[in-house]
């Protein structure tokens, strides 16, 4: 029972972390791993548990989408649908000890760019005196990628969506949150039916299930959370997080 109340309340903090601003991945992956999941499975069944939470998201925010640059709302979706899987089969293709070996450094990449990435964005555009027009196939070439690191890992994946959509066209974070949790939600959900078939995530239900749940209550509150509460304070939660929860993983290496 401490168990899955201990999965319940991850699940519950991921999903409104990466409703709030992301770093999900910093609770669920570790939380797990813990409990005795390898990090290959550990990624894989927290990818699952948190397609739900997004989505509650993403249902929440729906009237507030819009296009990024000259690419349209269907068209960035399918691109982000596409690359997540891409990157859920890297994850399932590719020996587990290469994850295993780049996780910690993949979480370490995530903080950094969490903690920095907004002010190298605003560094970016001051020194060129303005934000880069980009076409509307760079940006659906740069969301591939971040599409297929999502798929594969996808810590702070929604971070780095807003510090490339700032950079390259300038877009104030705020306004970009609602198209960013879609995006998430449709990066999630591509390598999540590569995981259902073809990995062992549904040999942990008891795991996936209160992951779950926890997971759909943290999306659709956080949604409504992050409306109400500071985005300073919000930040600075979520970075404290990543941090603890990077150096716990270098230390359990």
């Amino acid at each position: 029972m401490s168990e899955i109340l201990l999965v319940l309340l991850a699940g519950a903090a991921a999903g409104a972390l990466n409703a709030i601003g992301g770093g999900g991945t910093f609770v669920a992956l570790p939380v797990l791993v813990s409990l005795g999941l390898s990090p290959v499975t550990a990624n894989a069944l927290s990818r699952v548990a948190l397609v739900p939470g997004a989505v509650a998201g993403a249902w929440v925010y729906r009237r507030e989408l819009a296009p990024v640059g000259g690419a349209s709302t269907r068209s960035l979706t399918a691109i982000s649908v596409i690359g997540g899987g891409v990157g859920g089969g890297l994850l399932l293709a590719l020996p587990a000890s290469s994850f295993d070996a780049a996780a910690p450094w993949l979480l370490a990449f995530a903080t950094v760019t969490l903690a920095f990435g907004t002010r190298l964005s605003q560094a970016w555009n001051a020194t060129l005196g303005r934000t880069v027009g980009m076409s509307s196939r760079a940006v659906l070439t740069g969301q591939f990628i971040l599409a297929v690191y999502g798929g594969y890992f996808g810590g702070a994946v929604g971070i780095l969506m807003l510090a490339f959509w700032s950079i390259g066209l300038g877009l104030d974070a705020a306004v970009s949150n609602p198209m960013r949790i879609a995006q998430l939600a449709a990066i999630y959900l591509s390598a999540t039916v590569l995981f259902l078939i073809a990995s062992d995530t549904l040999s942990a239900p008891l795991l996936l299930a209160p992951m779950l749940i926890g997971a759909v209550a943290g999306g659709f509150a956080g949604a409504h959370l992050a409306r109400r509460l500071p985005a300073r304070l919000l930040r600075g939660v979520i970075l404290s997080t990543a941090v603890i929860m990077t150096v716990l993983y270098f230390l359990r290496g």
